[in-house]
């Protein structure tokens, strides 16, 4: 069933079809000319939304590392709480993700408790009178720290577990030699950790690559298509074009993120090799 699956889907990307007629309309490798460079339309929708999966792509799992990281090291060395705190952390990722969404989507709009908290601390220049998810400046921006909310608390634990596997004998005896907590993070920390950093950044590439939830619920794609994602745009051409045949185009624009998704996994994985 799987094989199945998997090889009419690949064949679906040659053709076109609405998923209502009873026989598809074979028109080769024109989908993925469409999607690249043929389709005045679609070829250009087609790169914004690239150039947008690309953004987040690179910030995510970046600025997830770079506050997963010594927020890791910090939760490590405190004894008292430590599983209070621990547990308060971890909450964002196992909080519904839709209810967390349209819980941001209300607090940021024109009239919400950001824009209210910003006036009130005198920041009012800061305020954003079309909602930060309305203003096309500052609505991907504010998506990609949502995501980087929700992706912290699983590399913040897988940080943990790592640093709770490295040989406390090793960071006493640096101590012991006299290096500064930053060399100790730096030679000693840093280098051991650096496989589960590649897993981190592996989780955050592949969500950026095919994960729309978050851009459906709190945008659309909007404003002006500033957040819309390839991720978003198949789901958009598979389900929201009523009778137009492009389901076909969504199944070849699925294939390319898989290519992409798997020429990505390679990358990471001959990485690995090397760091290990």
């Amino acid at each position: 069933m799987g094989l199945y699956t998997i090889g009419s889907g690949f064949a679906l990307s040659f053709a076109k079809w609405n998923g209502f007629t009873p026989e598809w309309i074979w028109v080769g490798i024109q989908n993925y000319k469409d999607l690249l460079y043929a389709d005045p339309s679609l070829a250009p929708e087609m790169r914004r939304a690239a150039w947008n999966t690309l953004q987040v792509m690179i910030a995510v799992p970046a600025l997830t590392v770079v506050i997963a990281l010594p927020l890791a090291v910090t939760l490590n060395s405190i004894r008292r709480l430590r599983s209070l705190l621990r547990s308060v952390y971890f909450l964002p990722y196992v909080t519904s993700g839709i209810a967390v969404y349209y819980a941001w989507r209300y607090v940021l709009e024109p009239d919400g408790s950001v824009n209210l908290l910003l006036r009130a601390l005198g920041l009012g220049s800061l305020s954003q009178p079309q909602g930060f998810l309305g203003n096309p400046s500052t609505a991907l921006p504010t998506l990609i720290l949502i995501l980087v909310w929700s992706s912290v608390p699983i590399a913040t634990l897988l940080y943990l577990s790592g640093l709770q596997a490295i040989d406390p004998n090793m960071i006493e005896a640096a101590q012991i030699d006299g290096a500064a907590p930053r060399h100790v993070l730096r030679r000693i920390i840093w280098p051991l950790l650096r496989p589960i950093t590649a897993a981190i950044v592996l989780l955050g590439v592949r969500d950026a690559l095919h994960g729309f939830q978050i851009f459906l619920i709190m945008t659309g794609g909007g404003p002006g298509g500033h957040t819309d994602v390839l991720g978003l745009m198949t789901y958009r051409l598979s389900f929201f074009k009523g009778l137009a045949q492009t389901l076909g185009v969504a199944s070849a624009l699925g294939w390319l993120l898989f290519a992409a998704a798997l020429l990505l996994t390679l990358v990471n994985a001959r990485m690995l090799r090397r760091i290990r």
